[in-house]
C-alpha cells in the first residue's frame, strides 16, 4: 500500500510534464485530418444514434428509471467511451513512444498516464455534451451532477491500473493490443450499458456487480438519473476501491519489474 502512495506522489510531482505531453498527444491524433477533432466525436455519436434507433425506435424499449431510453443510455455509455479509448491507447503506449522508452533519463512509467489523460480531455468534452442533451430534454440542472468528477476519477484510476498491466505485457507479447480490443468488445455487453440489471432475477444481480465497470456505469446514472451519492452504496464503493487498488498495485509492480527490459524488446 505504501508504494502506491509513493507512486502517486511521484506522479503528482511530474504533473506539469504529464499535462504537456498529454496535450501534445491529444493534438497529434488530428494532425493531417481534414475534420480534425470532430473525428473523435463522430463515431461515438453515431454509435449512440444507432442504439437509440435500434432499441428505442426499433424494439420500442420502454423508459428505464422513468426516463427516456436515450437519457438512460448516455450516462452509461459515456464512461465506457473513455474507458475504451484510454485502455486501448495506453496498452500500445510503449510502442508508440519507444523513442522515449530508450532514453535512460526519461521516466517511462508516466507514458500510460499520458495516454489516459489525453483521453480524459475528450471525456470532459463528452460530459459537457451529455449535460447539453439533458438540458435539451428539459431536465433541470442538479447539484448531483457535480458527483460526476468523483466517478471520472474512479474510471481514470481503474483504467490506469489495467493499462500498466497490459502495456507491460504488450512489450513482450504483441498480441496483447488485439486481446484488449476483444475484451473491450465483450466487456461492453457484459456491463449494464445497453441493458438494465433489472432484466435479471434479484438473486443473480450480485454477479453483475462484481464487474468494477458496473460501479462506474451505475455511478454516472446515479448522478443524472437516480440522484444518489456514492456514500449510499458503502459496500459497493469499498469493493470497487479494493479491486482497483489491487489492480493498480499489480500493474505498478509488473511495470517496474519489466521496465529494465523494455528497451531491449521494443
Amino acid at each position: 500500500m505504501l508504494h502506491i502512495f509513493k507512486d502517486a506522489k511521484d506522479i503528482w510531482e511530474r504533473r506539469e510534464l504529464i499535462l504537456t505531453l498529454a496535450e501534445a498527444d491529444f493534438k497529434k491524433k488530428f494532425v493531417g485530418s481534414f475534420l480534425g477533432i470532430f473525428w473523435m466525436f463522430i463515431q461515438p455519436i453515431i454509435t449512440v444514434l444507432i442504439y437509440f434507433f435500434v432499441f428505442q425506435l426499433g424494439f420500442r424499449s420502454q423508459p428505464v428509471s422513468e426516463v427516456p431510453y436515450v437519457l438512460w443510455l448516455i450516462p452509461g455509455i459515456v464512461p465506457w467511451f473513455f474507458f475504451n479509448e484510454a485502455w486501448g491507447g495506453a496498452t500500445n503506449c510503449l510502442y508508440e513512444y519507444q523513442h522515449l522508452v530508450k532514453k535512460m533519463v526519461f521516466k517511462v512509467s508516466i507514458l500510460p498516464i499520458i495516454k489516459v489523460v489525453s483521453s480524459l480531455f475528450i471525456h470532459l468534452i463528452f460530459i459537457w455534451i451529455m449535460i447539453i442533451v439533458y438540458l435539451l430534454f428539459g431536465v433541470q440542472p442538479s447539484l448531483w451532477w457535480i458527483q460526476i468528477f468523483y466517478y471520472t476519477f474512479c474510471t481514470l484510476f481503474l483504467v490506469l491500473g489495467l493499462s500498466y498491466i497490459t502495456a507491460s505485457a504488450n512489450a513482450f507479447f504483441k498480441d496483447m493490443g488485439q486481446t484488449v480490443q476483444i475484451l473491450l468488445q465483450i466487456g461492453m455487453w457484459l456491463a449494464p450499458i445497453m441493458w438494465s440489471e433489472t432484466m435479471f432475477p434479484v438473486r443473480f444481480r450480485f454477479v453483475i456487480k462484481l464487474n468494477p465497470v458496473y460501479y462506474l456505469v451505475q455511478g454516472y446514472r446515479d448522478c443524472f438519473i437516480t440522484h444518489e451519492g456514492f456514500w449510499e452504496h458503502p459496500q459497493l464503493t469499498v469493493y470497487f476501491w479494493c479491486i482497483v487498488l489491487i489492480i493498480f498495485g499489480i500493474g505498478m509492480n509488473l511495470f517496474k519489474r519489466l521496465k529494465p527490459h523494455f528497451a531491449d524488446v521494443l
